[in-house]
């Protein structure tokens, strides 16, 4: 297999080799035309963020859910699949660039068709954009197997193939009827998410995926969706208070929301996650598993609108109804940055069972009424203070300084 040299100055030529980049590279960072492909999903990330507030706020909970983790996994399968390929073979060429250019104008058509994905179930321009998007990877993992050989050379096939087989099978989306779409999508994400399993099987076959990277590109993406959370929340706290002159009811989710948001952040960045895939090499569990992790991260901020809108009369629904939209993804979301990379940097039961227990409390505190979002709220900071005193004695305790 073929590296580019760890500290090789990349030469300005238009057009070189796309060869794998060494894994052990140092300093290595995300460039900014990666922080341009981040930012252009926002736009997505917006959209199917303002679909599943609509749909909730109308009482069509069930149906919005399903439409927001359909549309959601395309925004997420595409950054995710452009994430890991950039960091195994990003050679910053012209033809480089264009292609990723190429993938952010896919992002912006899915984005243009989520609204009729939702309201129509329409998923032309979803299926469009996404094409868009899979067609110009497929010609990068062409490309680099151009550069390769051995393994190295058959895994890319594998991925192209694999690629252009299930954009192939996403087309049964814009033929099937109405009621068939979601058993559809199961299949396709399944058949999807399989594509890299097979591909890098067998020995010598997994890329040249650089650990400190992917873990900064999946923190990065993470504070894109909490971002996304706080901006959501933000605008409809001041329409529902230009509107309806309702402040005082709105300040207890505004603070419950930004506390919410505050922890999140806090509790997803306080441990070295690169660490953990550099030593156990579970990198498909721990990449695949972010998919709920950015789409609850996501959801916090459409809960909030949600809650928003039912203080100010908007939405007809109930206390409870409402106080749930933010409630239940804030809770998983804490259960699942645990689950996924948290609980392998715990020491002690008390440590273990800070953020599973403040799941349970952000939980309950959905019956709480009009204070719930705010409950909430304190429930996740006071697990963020709880936390960094216990870490603070470990430390203490293994250091022996007093």
């Amino acid at each position: 297999m073929t590296h580019e040299p760890a500290d090789a100055t990349r030469p300005s030529r238009p057009l070189r080799p796309l060869i794998a980049r060494d894994r052990d590279q140092e300093h290595r960072a995300a460039t900014p035309l990666e922080l341009f492909f981040d930012l252009c999903f926002v736009v997505a990330v917006a959209q199917a963020g303002m679909q599943l507030v609509h749909a909730v706020a109308e009482g069509h909970a069930g149906a919005g859910l399903r439409d927001y983790a359909m549309v959601f996994f395309a925004i997420w399968w595409a950054w995710m699949n452009f994430t890991w390929f950039a960091s195994a073979y990003d050679n910053d060429d012209v033809l480089y660039r264009i292609m990723t250019l190429l993938q952010i104008a896919g992002v912006l058509i899915l984005a243009a068709g989520i609204s009729d994905a939702f309201t129509d179930h329409d998923f032309l321009l979803v299926w469009l954009g996404y094409a868009v998007m899979r067609v110009a990877l497929a010609s990068q993992w062409l490309r680099a197997a151009r550069h390769a050989s051995g393994p190295e050379r058959t895994t890319a096939l594998r991925y192209a193939g694999g690629v252009l087989a299930c954009q192939a099978g996403w087309s049964a989306l814009l033929f099937a009827p109405g009621a068939a779409k979601p058993w559809v999508f199961l299949v396709m994400a399944c058949a999807e998410m399989t594509v890299p399993l097979l591909a890098e099987r067998g020995r010598g076959r997994s890329t040249a995926w650089h650990a400190h990277h992917i873990a900064e590109r999946y923190g990065l993406f993470t504070i894109i969706v909490l971002g996304e959370s706080i901006a959501a929340a933000t605008v409809a706290v001041k329409e529902g208070a230009a509107e309806n002159d309702a402040l005082d009811d709105l300040l207890p989710i505004a603070v419950g929301g930004l506390l919410l948001v505050f922890a999140a952040w806090w509790v997803y960045f306080v441990v070295p996650a690169h660490a953990r895939l550099r030593t156990t090499g579970r990198g498909f569990l721990w990449g695949y598993g972010h998919y709920l992790i950015f789409a609850t991260a996501a959801a916090v901020g459409a809960g909030v609108e949600v809650a928003v809108e039912q203080s100010v009369g908007k939405a007809p629904i109930s206390d409870t109804a409402a106080a749930a939209a933010v409630t239940l993804p804030a809770a998983l979301y804490l259960l699942l940055v645990w689950a996924l990379h948290a609980r392998y940097f715990k020491f002690g039961i008390a440590q273990q069972l800070v953020l599973p227990t403040a799941a349970l409390g952000v939980l309950l505190c959905t019956f709480a009424g009009d204070w719930a979002v705010l409950a909430a709220g304190l429930v996740a900071t006071a697990a963020v203070a709880t936390g960094v005193t216990l870490t603070a004695r470990t430390a203490t305790h293994r250091t022996g300084v007093v």
